[in-house]
């Protein structure tokens, strides 16, 4: 949503950033890094100078934090998307395991269900493990 152009400013995209709006220029700079293009790029994609954008990125927090977030969602749909395609790749590996054509092909397929499943088991172990320390981190911090 692009609000209208104040008297003395720029027109700004509200974003999650702390008490700060950036410019639909600097927004589609920070996308664009954000992205994966250079900041030269993404500032040649923006139609925005590139000594201006590098002003941006040096001087400008909540730019460089723009950046970061968009990130952060990025990262956060595409596990999305893994996740959608665990439950089938877990399903094909089943198969393969069962009812591949050669030993070899359920050999391969059993031991990479073997192995996920270790390494699955060993992630969930440390992640509990991890919540525990905090917890008790967090206990002590409200006892002081």
């Amino acid at each position: 949503m692009i609000l209208p152009r104040p008297a003395n400013g720029p027109r700004t995209i509200p974003n999650d950033t702390e008490n700060a709006a950036l410019s639909p220029r600097q927004e589609a700079v920070a996308l664009g890094v954000a992205s994966g293009l250079s900041l030269s790029a993404a500032a040649r994609k923006a139609k925005v100078g590139v000594p201006t954008a590098k002003t941006w990125s040096a001087t400008l927090p909540t730019f460089r934090r723009r950046v970061q977030e968009l990130r952060a969602e990025m990262t956060c749909q595409a596990l999305g998307r893994l996740v959608d395609s665990m439950a089938s790749a877990a399903d094909t590996l089943g198969f393969l395991s069962r009812k591949g054509k050669s030993e070899m092909v359920r050999l391969s397929a059993a031991r990479a269900v073997l192995e996920l499943a270790a390494k699955t088991r060993e992630n969930v172990e440390m992640e509990e493990r991890l919540q525990s320390l905090e917890r008790h981190v967090a206990g002590k911090g409200e006892r002081q």
